[in-house]
Order: structure tokens, then sequence, then C-alpha cells
């Protein structure tokens, strides 16, 4: 992993209506690193991934995404950088598992169906699906099926940021061990940047190479697993991993 911020946020902040909420954020992901973020409900996790994804811009401040401000930035070519998978992953129910992933690779492909092919097989091997999967429906799939799906459709324009909006919150906890265990072989095997929201601290502590803990859109503390527990900035932080750390 590089010492090098691909995601910067400069005192940004975000406020809808009277409620802020992220004041004066200020934070860099480094490239190829694994950040987890978690706090309480409204502190700010899902509006991080917004404004990285240029859904939301901020009101003042400024977010800078692979060293573009995302302000100036064309969106849509943005985008097709960034794969985004959230719990309700919100598959084409009318497309079979196959359709659902080369939906993406058909439009950059164009004409080229022998290349798309190949690159749904891949995606299907990356997140660990059968191929044997490919004419299901979703309706046809259990959840962390589902689930792989949308991670593999994530993958299908080959992001260099992948958002992660509490993906696995929906699915049984064997289930999501499993899933946890293949979005940290993805990430090692394709150096991806992945910025992960759960509302679970031992998810966050699990899959992070960094944590990055919040609370009423303020920064509680950003450290290594490690740090985190080791070290606990605020009380807030002490009261969250409190069950987690050594006796």
């Amino acid at each position: 992993m590089s010492a090098e911020p691909i995601i910067r946020f400069e005192q940004a902040t975000k406020s809808y209506g009277e409620f802020a909420a992220l004041e004066a954020f200020t934070l860099e992901v480094l490239r190829g690193e694994f950040l987890t973020v978690i706090g309480s409900s409204g502190c700010g996790k899902t509006t991080i991934l917004k404004m990285i994804n240029g859904l939301l811009l901020p009101d003042n401040g400024s977010v800078w995404v692979d060293g573009e401000d995302t302000a100036d930035a064309d969106l849509i070519a943005l985008r097709r950088n960034i794969g985004y998978v959230i719990q309700n992953i919100g598959l084409f129910p009318h497309m079979n598992v196959w359709k659902n992933i080369a939906y993406v690779p058909s439009l950059l492909n164009k004409q080229d169906k022998d290349r798309t092919k190949k690159a749904v097989s891949r995606l299907m091997g990356v997140v660990g699906l059968d191929e044997d999967l490919m004419g299901r429906y979703p309706s046809e799939l259990s959840g962390g099926q589902q689930q792989r799906v949308g991670i593999a459709r994530a993958l299908a324009a080959s992001p260099y940021i992948l958002l992660m909006d509490e993906p696995f919150g929906a699915v049984d906890e064997i289930t999501r061990k499993m899933l946890q265990e293949e979005i940290k072989r993805i990430h090692h095997e394709l150096d991806v940047t992945i910025v992960f929201v759960t509302h679970d601290i031992r998810e966050a502590l699990t899959l992070g190479t960094r944590v990055l803990v919040m609370d009423n859109g303020h920064i509680e503390q950003l450290g290594t697993p490690e740090e985190i527990l080791a070290h606990p900035a605020t009380d807030f932080v002490a009261a969250l991993t409190e069950d987690r750390r050594p006796n």
C-alpha cells in the first residue's frame, strides 16, 4: 500500500437543513487501504460515501478524489471508477446473474461479447460464485449470493475505489463471516481502495487496515485496529471497544 492519498476531505461541511452531518471534516484515505467507518446513527458515515461518489457536494470545504475536486469533476466519469455496494443491493430483478454482472461490461465493450463473457466469468470467480448460478434470477439466490453478485457488479468496471455501506448487515452471522473473508481476499488480490461503513465494531476491527470512529459529524479517532483497541482516544471510543480489548 502506498502512502499517497486517493481521497481527501478538506474542512468539508454538509448539512441537511439545520442538522450538520459533517462539520469541518478533514480526512485522507490512502491508495490501496481498507478504511472501515463506524459510529453512532446519524454521525455522517453514509454522507462520507456519498460525497466521495459525488452524490453529495460539500456546503463548505472540498472533497478530492484521485487529485480532482468533486465540485469541478465530470461526475459520470468519476463514478465509472468507483464501485458502490449497499445493504439492499438493488439487483435488477428481471435480469439473471449473468446479465446483472454483464450490464456494465456490455456498455464498455460494446459489441465485443466474448470480452464481456470473459469479464463476467472472471468476476464470478473473484467473488466466489459458481458459474452454474449465471442463469438464476435474484429471487432464486440466497442473501449471501445476492451480496456476492452485487459486489461483482460493483467491480465490473475495474474501479480503483470500492464504497460499501453496511453491505453485510442483512445476512446471517455465518454468511457474514464468509463474506468478510471474501472481501478481505478481494482487497488483497485487486489492491482496490475500500471505504466500508459498518455499525459493528467487530467487523470494523476485523476488516480495516485503519478504522475511523465517528460521532456527531466529527472524528473521534482514526488509527489501526491495534491502536484503537490499545489506546482509545476518547470515552466514546473506549465505550465502543470495551468488550474487544484484552483483559
